[in-house]
């Protein structure tokens, strides 16, 4: 229902008050874009939070007029220019945001009409069924008045987002052939010789984060001593997979093995990408809590430019430093102390294709899923934590590969928003992917660009 009450036979008349609609409407569009996103070549993981950013941000601007007490994003977004609603108009909320969706769905998805056309008719199917729900609820003439707005709104967000030519359709090139990384001693390299994967993405446009935001603190310095903490956290990583590996009867092994697989997200046409699993967990949350259309609109304006400015800083700090991933080290020198790590690889495996032992092609310090684990847990924890409405932490069960079978999929609990993220930060260790210096400093970075977001104002 986009109203709480029904309308029976009275003519709607547009409310002022967000919250007396639920957010239906943005779990309807959520698990679209969970649904056509998981297929998207070139989005992850980069481009996926963008877009979720540009998502939400339209879509909390078509409904800020009627949020008496929040504030517009345009005067502190440089070069901005959003269409004004003209005093008086009636507008029915849910139909402006349907409409949002579906203009920008599209724009950005564009390239999915003839490579997966099932998903992409998912964004037109979607609007339809909302657009009948509503047509229902209210009469033509709001309705089209509705829709009017959310495109206009829309796409003056796309005419901005457009501007920022870093970000802009960088999905259609993720792996440049103009960039050649840097060589030298504890400096990144792909071991089966991929080109690096978005170079560049550090340049693109942030929403919230400043310049120096962007730069994480420095690695543990780089060192091939047995004695050395940089050799202790390559040690951490190989003593961790091998016990998984040699132990699969062992109830620990299991544990690690499945927080590995659980929190993977990597893999295209098999699940979604990294900054997009908070979104479902979001949505998880929504499920149990029912929050209203105001609370979901500032919910995902922010969670969607959190990521998004994570992800920038992520990568910024990646090809600043160009740190190894545990691979390459573990095989070139590990060897000295365990002759079986000179083959070693990680715990990562693709099902759809057979691929062993995959490594993410761009450096590792810092790690991409704790940044976005660390954005995302900044935001739901402000919503959902230490608040009138939900006093404590936030328990939850999360679902969201629950219907899975290619890996270890059961759901697992969690008693707060905190040690949900910190384990998806953790995850990366038991995958093999990533040294625990990469997820400590990613998930720090993660929480500055949240703060960064919830900073700007917008309350009045």
């Amino acid at each position: 229902m986009g109203l709480s009450a029904c309308l029976d036979s009275q003519p709607y008349v547009a409310s002022t008050d967000l919250n007396s609609f639920d957010a239906e409407v943005y779990q309807e569009w959520n698990q679209v874009f969970l649904d056509v996103e998981r297929y998207a070549k070139g989005y992850r993981p980069g481009p996926s939070a963008r877009v979720l950013a540009y998502l939400g941000l339209s879509a909390y601007e078509c409904v800020v007029p009627a949020m008496p007490d929040h504030n517009s994003m345009e005067p502190v977004l440089a070069g901005l220019v959003l269409p004004e609603l003209p005093r008086g108009t009636q507008i029915y909320w849910p139909a402006a945001i349907n409409a949002s969706y579906a203009l920008l769905m599209e724009r950005f998805f564009f390239h999915m009409e003839s490579e997966f056309p099932q998903q992409y008719g998912l964004i037109r199917q979607k609007y339809t069924q909302l657009h009948d729900q509503y047509a229902s609820e209210t009469y033509p003439e709001l309705l089209a008045e509705s829709e009017q707005w959310g495109r206009r709104v829309a796409a003056a967000i796309y005419e901005w987002e457009q501007r920022d030519l870093k970000g802009h359709n960088a999905f259609l090139n993720p792996q440049p052939v103009d960039y050649t990384p840097p060589v030298g001693p504890g400096l990144w390299y792909d071991l089966r010789g991929a080109r690096a994967v978005f170079p560049y993405w550090g340049q693109v446009r942030t929403f919230a984060i400043s310049e120096a935001d962007k730069l994480a603190r420095k690695p543990i310095p780089y060192s091939e001593n047995p004695n050395s903490l940089f050799y202790d956290q390559a040690d951490e990583v190989f003593k961790t997979v091998n016990f998984i590996r040699n132990n699969p009867a062992d109830p620990l092994a299991f544990e690690q093995r499945w927080i590995g697989e659980f929190w993977s997200d990597d893999l295209l046409n098999l699940t979604f990408s990294p900054p997009v699993r908070l979104i479902a967990v979001a949505m998880q949350i929504g499920e149990s809590t029912r929050y209203s259309l105001a609370e979901a609109a500032e919910l995902y304006a922010k969670l969607g430019m959190a990521l998004h400015d994570s992800g920038v800083a992520v990568w910024y700090s990646k090809y600043y430093y160009n740190t190894e991933r545990p691979d390459t080290y573990i095989r070139r020198v590990l060897q000295g102390q365990y002759p079986e790590a000179a083959n070693w690889t990680s715990n990562q495996n693709n099902p759809l294709t057979g691929a062993q032992g995959i490594s993410p092609a761009f450096p590792a310090y810092p790690s991409g899923h704790s940044g976005f684990a660390g954005a995302g847990g900044v935001i739901l924890s402000s919503f959902f934590e230490f608040t009138p409405q939900h006093p404590g932490t936030y328990t939850m069960v999360d679902r969201c590969h629950s219907d899975r079978t290619e890996f270890i999929s059961t759901p697992r609990s969690f008693t707060s928003i905190s040690e949900l993220t910190e384990e998806q930060a953790y995850s990366r260790i038991p995958l093999g992917v990533h040294f625990r210096m990469d997820c400590d400093e990613g998930l720090r970075l993660g929480e500055i660009a949240a703060q960064r977001v919830l900073e700007l104002p917008w309350r009045k």
